[in-house]
C-alpha cells in the first residue's frame, strides 16, 4: 500500500519533472516558469479533484475502466446533478476539459491551441468562485494561455505535449484526505524556487515555518474552546503561511479568511494554498491592492472605518519607500486608523521609511472587540524611546490590548539581519502580560550564502507553553502587569524586566591578595607589551620614507 510519504515524493517528482520540461525549452529560471509550474500544477490538483469527488457521488463511476468515458455516458440531467453535488471547493469541469481528453488530442494540430483554450474555459466556468479580486474591482482568473510563454510558435505543440504526458504519470485521487502538515510541506516545495525577499515593492516575505506555528499556537491554544465562524485576517498576506497556519488551528471550516497584498505574485500563491488547504470558500476574499493607500472596500464600513476581525496575522514588510503617497494618507478619515501617526518623509534613504508602523496601526484598529493579534515587528519597535513606535506601545498598554511578546533568534528569517519579536494583541487581556526573549534559542545553520537559526519542536513548544501558561523562567520569560510596563517608559523587551543577579563568593584574606596580585601582574604584563608595540610601531614610521 502507498503511504503519505510515498505520495509526496510522486508529488514532488512531478514537481520536479514539470521543472524540467520548462529548462529543456527555454523557460528554467524564467519569469513565466513560476505561472506555468503552478497553473499546470492546480490544473492536474483540480482534475484529480474532480474525478475523486465524482466517484464519491457516484460510486460507480469508480468501478468503470475509465470514469472519464463512463461520466460521457450520462444524461445532460444527471451530469448536471453530479456537478451541482461536489461542493463549492471543487471546480465545475466539462467532459472536454478533462485530462485524459486533452491527453488523447495531443497529436491533433495545434494541440497548444487546444490546451490553452481548456484552461482559459476551467478559469471562465469557475470565476465567481475562483478568482482573485483587485482593490479596482477586476478579478484575475485562475489560469493563463501557458503555452504562450514559449516565444518560438513551432515549439508551442511539443511544450504542450511534454506538459501533459508529465501530469497523466501521477494521481491526487488517492491523498485528499490528507491533512494540513502534508500539503503545507508539498506547497513549500512546489513554491521554493518562486516565493523570496527578492521581489520588487511589497516583496513576498515567506515566514519561517517556526515562527507560523509560534503565532497560530499562541493565538488559538489548543487547550482552548472549539471556535466557529471566526474571521480572520492579513492586510500583507504574501502566500499566506501565517493564515494556513491559523486556519489549521482554528478549523478550516470554521473560519473565513479575509487578505489584501499588492503583488499579484503573492495573491496567486495565496489563492493556490487556499485551494491545496480545503479553504476556496475564502477566495472571493482575496484581493490584491495597496492596503496602506487603498484598503479594499470590502474590509472597510460603511462610515469608511476599518472592518473589524476577529483574528489578525502578519509579518509586513518593515522598510519601503512610500513617500509618493504618504501625504495623501494624512487625512481626517485617516486619523483612526493612524492613531499614532505617520512617518515623515526623510531627505535620504526614502527606501527605508518604516512602513510597518502603519502596518501595526492599521492592525490595531482592525481588530474586533476581544479579538486577537499577533504582528512581526522589528526589535527595535520595543524600545524605541520616542516618535511614533513608542506611541503605539502607550496605546497598546494604556488601552489593555497587550498579551505580550516574544522575542526571536538573530536570523531566524536567512535572508535578513533584521532581529525580529512577535508582537501578540488581546483586545480583552486585562491580566498579567508575557515578555519573552528566545533570542539565545536555536541553532545557526548554513542556508546558501546566508546563516539562518533553526529552532527545534522542542524549543517551539518551550516558547509556545511558557507564553500559554504564562509561566516566568529564569533568562527565559517574565510576567509583569501593565503599571511595570508603564513605569519603564512603555518597553516591552523582556531583558528589560530580567533579575540582576550577584553571585557573592566567600574567600579569606590572603586569597583576595592573591587575586589582586595576579590581575596587577597581568595589567602590568599587557602595559609592558602596549610600550613594546608603540615603539616598534614608532621607528617602523621613523623609516618611511617620501
Amino acid at each position: 500500500m502507498t503511504t503519505a510519504h510515498q505520495f509526496q515524493e510522486q508529488a514532488r517528482t512531478l514537481i520536479d519533472d514539470l521543472k524540467a520540461v520548462c529548462a529543456r525549452f527555454g523557460l528554467g529560471n524564467d519569469a513565466a516558469e513560476f505561472k506555468i509550474i503552478t497553473q499546470v500544477f492546480l490544473y492536474k490538483f483540480l482534475n484529480d479533484k474532480f474525478a475523486y469527488k465524482a466517484k464519491q457521488i457516484e460510486p460507480a463511476l469508480a468501478q468503470a475502466d475509465s470514469w472519464e468515458e463512463a461520466i460521457t455516458e450520462l444524461s445532460d440531467n444527471d451530469f448536471e446533478m453530479l456537478t451541482m453535488q461536489l461542493g463549492a471547493g471543487t471546480a465545475k469541469l466539462q467532459p472536454q476539459h478533462f485530462l485524459a481528453t486533452l491527453f488523447a488530442s495531443q497529436d491533433k494540430k495545434d494541440f497548444h491551441k487546444t490546451f490553452d483554450a481548456t484552461l482559459i474555459d476551467i478559469a471562465a466556468l469557475n470565476s465567481e468562485v475562483f478568482s482573485v479580486r483587485t482593490a479596482g474591482g477586476s478579478r484575475i482568473q485562475l489560469f493563463d494561455r501557458v503555452t504562450e510563454f514559449i516565444s518560438d510558435p513551432s515549439q508551442r505543440d511539443p511544450f504542450a505535449k511534454a506538459l501533459i504526458n508529465k501530469l497523466i504519470t501521477f494521481s491526487f485521487e488517492h491523498i485528499f484526505a490528507e491533512g494540513f502538515d502534508f500539503y503545507s510541506t508539498l506547497f513549500e516545495y512546489l513554491i521554493k524556487d518562486y516565493n523570496s525577499d527578492a521581489g520588487g515593492k511589497y516583496a513576498e516575505y515567506y515566514t519561517p515555518h517556526a515562527v507560523a506555528k509560534i503565532m497560530a499556537a499562541i493565538l488559538v491554544p489548543s487547550t482552548g474552546k472549539k471556535l466557529s465562524s471566526v474571521s480572520c485576517y492579513d492586510p500583507a498576506a504574501g502566500s499566506g503561511t501565517l493564515l494556513m497556519n491559523l486556519a489549521h488551528a482554528i478549523g478550516e471550516d470554521r473560519c473565513a479568511i479575509y487578505t489584501q497584498d499588492i503583488s499579484q505574485k503573492s495573491s496567486g500563491l495565496l489563492r493556490l494554498n487556499l485551494i491545496l488547504n480545503n479553504l476556496v470558500h475564502s477566495i472571493p476574499n482575496v484581493i490584491q491592492g495597496n492596503t496602506i493607500s487603498e484598503p479594499y472596500p470590502f474590509h472597510l464600513k460603511t462610515d469608511g472605518a476599518p472592518e473589524k476581525f476577529d483574528f489578525i496575522v502578519s509579518n509586513p514588510p518593515f522598510k519601503l519607500d512610500f513617500s509618493d503617497y504618504r501625504d495623501d494618507l494624512d487625512t481626517k478619515a485617516n486619523k483612526e486608523r493612524f492613531f499614532a501617526g505617520l512617518p515623515n518623509v526623510p531627505k535620504k534613504a526614502k527606501d527605508k521609511m518604516a512602513i510597518y508602523q502603519l502596518f501595526l496601526q492599521h492592525i490595531v484598529t482592525s481588530l474586533a472587540k476581544g479579538g486577537r493579534a499577533a504582528v512581526v515587528v522589528p526589535t527595535g519597535f520595543l524600545t524605541a524611546q520616542s516618535g511614533i513606535d513608542k506611541k503605539i506601545r502607550q496605546h497598546l498598554v494604556e488601552n489593555k490590548m497587550l498579551a505580550g511578546v516574544v522575542s526571536m533568534p538573530s536570523n531566524i528569517f536567512a535572508t535578513t539581519g533584521t532581529n525580529v519579536s512577535i508582537l501578540f494583541i488581546d483586545d480583552n487581556n486585562d491580566g498579567d502580560v508575557v515578555l519573552l526573549d528566545a533570542s539565545k534559542l536555536g541553532k545557526k545553520v548554513k542556508e546558501g550564502k546566508n546563516e539562518k537559526t533553526l529552532l527545534s519542536a522542542a524549543e517551539e513548544e518551550q516558547i509556545i507553553g511558557t507564553f500559554n501558561e504564562k509561566k516566568a523562567v529564569e533568562d527565559l520569560s517574565v510576567v509583569v502587569n501593565y503599571e511595570q510596563i508603564a513605569a519603564k517608559n512603555f518597553s516591552m523587551s523582556a531583558g528589560q524586566y530580567f533579575e540582576v543577579k550577584i553571585e557573592y563568593v566567600d574567600i579569606s584574606p590572603e586569597e583576595f591578595a592573591s587575586k589582586l596580585n595576579e590581575h596587577k601582574n597581568n595589567l602590568n604584563s599587557l602595559f609592558q607589551n602596549s610600550r613594546l608595540l608603540a615603539k616598534a610601531i614608532d621607528k617602523e614610521l621613523n623609516g618611511l620614507k617620501l
